[in-house]
């Protein structure tokens, strides 16, 4: 033990009146050892806590000479342990407590605290077991640091205060500068980031300025520039935060915070004690104007909304009972704590919220859309849907639709045409004046200048690369082939999807400045080992599934046989390719019906698919089965093939064999057959569209990836990381064949993953929901108050007319049946606020374009001097919760003796 380190940190403690002891494990003398020298303690020793001293009176109480005084007060003052500021040319001297105080200022030292990393040990250790004592003792206000609320938000408001309005603290400052958040730079330098990034996050003000821009460690700022940082702060969800020791209306410093690495907002979340730093603000839901789009829940840092239910039950759902510090023993209780709070953020209501987002892949505010479209607000609509899915558009004509699937409606009659009403509103990206191209949104209002490589150019590997690219990184996207969408393009016929649509979508990511490298073949024509020497710090690889299966069975090599994928890229690269005669589809998944469809309009004389499932397990849409009779292509249900029949190396039938199951007890593929029941289909074509395969090629070589038997991709099931760290996957390449909404919403996941990859010191899992998505219980709603109301349809194209063109001719609802079907949407959902955990901050009114989340006053507190907390609010407010818990113990006690 160094005595004059022990001396000085049991000094700062007294005098702050937060002494309980210190050893030479504890924060107080860690933090100090490896950077203050016994002069510099002997120099310190001779301060006050929270006083101004000069340097003429420090050196008279600890009897160096002035100059030597001086000297070492400057040293003292950039290793963050003494504040400095200039007054009038003379220069003062204090010793803060420790937080918010030296711990900061010490780990605001970046080069300090990266040579000394115990710094920002020390930091986080002192604020985690300090302030469980302090937690649930502190009044609303009275916290060492306090919430202030979005100023927007709190517009208009009567009772709103100046001390609660963040203008008037820059508005009054003579002195701004921003430094970088040490919070962040703490869990940085541990490993434990939540990629929210460090750099100039928070705004000091007056002494906290002057001391910060003298010492090198923030950089001077004007008024303006303090309103932008402020700014984008609010559009990235961070709320600010006053350090809160000087007083009514005073602050030195403005911080914009995380839940995930602050520790001041971490005390409320930890130890569930939210008064030590809340605003006098809690949100309300407007339940009738709420739509459930889920931005006010995503933007909630400290988990306080949830995604709830507003239908009516049959049986009402009980309230539960909360318990909260003020009427109950909390700081000894360590069941009431939530130390895990980084890891399991749950944004779903315990009774469940609306079907469509919940089982849609992407989790889109369908709910939302729809009301925006109702109201005419169609590029606000578009919008919304891009939070979660970059091609409305696409999906519009190709989604399978599984918010339908779920719509509640359908209980009542029929499900909401919700991919109409999205392929309606994505019109607008199909013009160029009208689609929605977004700005670049991060904290530090500047791109990263990191280099992301996306393989793959299909819709997973352009969902990363576009929400990549919305981070401010620089992303290219490496595709094989000559044109961009992967099996968007030459994998579903254009009948289905026109390959315009795709490319307007693509253009938006071309306009958010992606890159795109088409012709090259990342393994062959250039490496991942060559690509890390030109920069690329992290990988996507989205390569889908576009080869075919094989059957496995005799004459399979046979002119004639042909995979569907194939075949459909052979289509969709030339539309004139053309098949003679009769044509035997293999398969009977969604895929196989365009397979089919595809042939009639090659000219095929007759098609005929086949599949090993019965009519009810057949797995393709019921509208795309309906679709294909129409075109008069049979279904034939219950058949596998059993070997093809050759004439001279060409295709002359297949001969089927019946199918008896295709699943065993456990819902496994393990078809079974009776060998003696078959047919024979005389035909010249087999167009075998089982499944898909994926195809690596070389460029896995010299790799730690590992693939599973299917050829997939071993990765972790939450961040997509495989055992190559810099390389992530997702899509086909991942889960195998899926829709394309899927390997969008990977496409999303994995980005988040990358950033945080690339940024040094960042966790790939803190602060990320961690809750499943679950729907409210149907069983429990009052259908019979609902009116039945018929679905509108959009024109249906003449099949006979279809069949013999590659054009879409599927019509899109007009604008007054897009009124009418936005009307029949129950509204399913609701936000809900737990206003015992609500901070205040205001950031989710600022996220709802519907006015449906507003602050309501609640408390009345403000700002006191340090030296007035402990005695004059802590001590009271101790007394009134010891009585209340008194009064409540005894009441139940009566209650259990009745």
């Amino acid at each position: 033990m160094r005595p004059l380190i022990m001396k000085l940190a049991t000094k700062i403690s007294v005098e702050a009146k937060s002494y309980t002891g210190i050893t030479v494990n504890d924060p107080e003398y860690r933090i100090l050892e490896p950077v203050v020298t016994d002069e510099m303690a002997e120099v310190a020793l001779a301060t006050k806590v929270r006083k101004n001293m000069t340097a003429e009176e420090i050196a008279a109480r600890c009897k160096k000479p002035l100059e030597e005084t001086k000297r070492i007060l400057w040293d003292l003052a950039v290793a963050g342990v003494i504040r400095v500021h200039n007054e009038n040319g003379t220069d003062y001297y204090m010793l803060p407590i420790w937080v918010p105080g030296i711990m900061e200022m010490m780990v605001a030292n970046r080069e300090q605290a990266e040579k000394y990393p115990v710094l920002a040990e020390c930091f986080e250790e002192y604020t985690r077991r300090r302030t469980k004592l302090l937690g649930p003792n502190v009044p609303v206000g009275k916290g060492l640091m306090r919430v202030i609320p979005v100023e927007e938000a709190i517009n208009g408001e009567s009772h709103a205060a100046s001390y609660e309005e963040v203008s008037s603290y820059i508005e009054k400052a003579w002195r701004l500068c921003v430094s970088d958040c040490t919070c962040r730079r703490s869990r940085r330098l541990m490993g434990e980031g939540c990629g929210h990034l460090e750099t100039d996050m928070c705004i000091q003000l007056d002494e906290g300025a002057d001391y910060f821009i003298r010492t090198g460690v923030g950089r001077e700022i004007t008024k303006e520039e303090a309103y932008e940082i402020l700014k984008r702060a609010e559009e990235n969800g961070l709320v600010h935060e006053i350090q809160n020791l000087d007083g009514e209306g005073k602050t030195v410093a403005i911080c914009n915070c995380c839940t995930c690495s602050c520790f001041s907002l971490r005390v409320g979340k930890y130890y569930m004690s939210p008064d030590f730093n809340r605003s006098n603000y809690v949100s309300k839901v407007d339940v009738e104007k709420c739509v459930a789009c889920g931005q006010c829940v995503e933007n909630c840092q400290v988990n306080a909304l949830h995604l709830g239910r507003k239908l009516c039950t049959k049986t009402p759902i009980p309230e539960k009972e909360v318990e909260t510090p003020h009427d109950h023993v909390w700081m000894l209780d360590k069941k009431r704590w939530n130390p895990e709070f980084r890891y399991n953020r749950d944004e779903i209501d315990e009774n469940g919220t609306a079907p469509c987002k919940t089982n849609c892949p992407a989790h889109i505010a369908v709910q939302g859309y729809i009301k925006l479209a109702a109201k005419g607000q169609y590029l606000d609509a578009l919008e919304l849907i891009k939070k979660n899915n970059p091609f409305p558009a696409v999906c519009g004509h190709i989604c399978n639709r599984r918010c339908e699937d779920a719509c509640s409606r359908a209980d009542v009659d029929e499900p909401v045409a919700i991919d109409e009403i999205k392929k309606f509103i994505a019109e607008q990206e199909l013009k160029a004046e009208t689609r929605f191209v977004p700005k670049m949104q991060n904290p530090q209002g500047k791109k990263y200048g990191k280099k992301i490589a996306v393989v793959g150019g299909g819709p997973g590997g352009l969902s990363c690369a576009y929400y990549l690219q919305l981070r401010g990184y620089d992303v290219t996207v490496f595709e094989k082939n000559d044109r961009l969408g992967g099996m968007l393009t030459l994998g579903i016929p254009a009948f289905r999807l026109e390959k315009d649509v795709v490319d307007a979508e693509i253009e938006v990511l071309r306009e958010m400045g992606v890159e795109f490298q088409t012709g090259v073949e990342v393994g062959k024509d250039v490496t991942i080992r060559e690509l890390r020497q030109q920069g690329f710090e992290a990988f996507y690889l989205a390569v889908g599934a576009q080869g075919g299966r094989r059957l496995g069975v005799d004459g399979e090599n046979a002119q004639g046989v042909v995979s569907g994928v194939e075949f459909l890229r052979n289509v969709n690269l030339d539309e004139n390719t053309k098949l003679e005669g009769r044509t035997v589809v293999v398969g009977g998944g969604n895929v196989a019906i365009d397979v089919a469809r595809t042939a009639v309009r090659a000219g095929s004389s007759e098609v005929g698919l086949y599949c090993l499932e019965s009519a009810k397990e057949m797995p393709a849409q019921a509208e795309e089965q309906e679709e294909a009779k129409e075109e008069g292509i049979s279904l034939n249900c219950g058949w596998g093939p059993k070997q093809i029949l050759t004439e001279n190396g060409k295709v002359a039938g297949i001969e089927f064999k019946r199918c008896t199951s295709v699943f065993d007890e456990n819902h496994r593929f393990h078809p079974q057959y009776d060998e003696n029941d078959t047919i024979t289909v005389e035909c010249e074509n087999v167009l075998v569209s089982i499944g898909q395969s994926i195809q690596w090629g070389t460029m896995l070589d010299g790799t730690r990836v590992r693939l599973n038997r299917n050829q997939t991709a071993m990765a972790d099931a939450g961040t997509y990381q495989t055992g190559e760290p810099d390389i992530f996957v997702g899509g086909d390449a991942y889960t195998g064949p899926k829709f394309a909404i899927d390997a969008i919403a990977a496409g999303k996941e994995a980005a988040e993953s990358i950033h945080r990859f690339v940024q040094p010191g960042q966790s790939l899992l803190i602060g990320r929901p961690a809750g499943a998505y679950h729907e409210l219980d149907k069983e429990n709603v009052d259908w019979d108050s609902f009116d039945q109301t018929p679905r509108q349809r959009p024109a249906k194209p003449n099949p006979e007319e279809a069949k013999h063109t590659m054009r879409d001719l599927r019509g899109t609802f007009t604008e007054e049946q897009v009124k009418k079907e936005t009307e029949r949407c129950l509204g399913c959902g609701a936000t809900v606020v737990d206003q015992n955990v609500c901070v205040g901050c205001g950031i989710c009114t600022t996220k709802c374009k519907f006015d449906a989340i507003h602050l309501e006053r609640r408390y009345d507190g403000h700002e006191v001097p340090y030296e007035q907390l402990i005695v004059g609010h802590m001590a009271p407010t101790l007394m009134k919760r010891g009585a209340k818990i008194v009064a409540r113990q005894a009441k139940e006690l009566a209650g259990r003796k009745k």
